[in-house]
């Protein structure tokens, strides 16, 4: 009998952004962003946690081998790492680089490329060790 079971992967990545709506004023930015906001914007060291699902397979025991999750998340670490998020990431060009819409863009890069059988479960950002953003999609 083949359970349904969580696998995760955690992968870290050091970006800069600034957060900052253009639709806003700089003073309704910075009441809204505080800090944050600050034109030459900040950095940090993000940890990103990639949830699936799925059957554990009975010839495996596996529900995917995790190096074939790995490169999936290695692609969408390779367009965020060392980059600044709003300038460098086309995604955030139009919308606040939150750990929020991080987990959103992690979860569009991945959700379709995971094998049959198996399906995105939750994209976790941890933005500062206690600040931390879940998407579920």
């Amino acid at each position: 009998m083949s359970r349904e079971v969580l696998l995760s992967r955690i992968e870290s990545f050091s970006a800069a952004h600034r957060l900052y709506n253009p639709s806003l004023t700089e003073a309704e930015n910075w009441d809204l962003f505080g800090k944050c906001s600050w034109p030459n914007g900040h950095g940090h060291n993000y940890k990103v946690e990639v949830r699936v699902k799925g059957k554990v397979d009975d010839t495996s025991g596996m529900v995917m081998n995790l190096t074939d999750l790995k490169p999936l998340i290695q692609a969408v670490l390779d367009q965020v790492d060392h980059r600044c998020l709003d300038k460098d990431v086309p995604y955030f060009s139009d919308k606040p680089s939150t750990a929020e819409n991080i987990a959103i863009f992690f979860w569009g890069e991945i959700v379709g490329k995971l094998p049959a059988g198996v399906s995105l479960s939750k994209i976790k950002v941890w933005e500062t060790e206690k600040n931390v953003a879940a998407y579920k999609g």
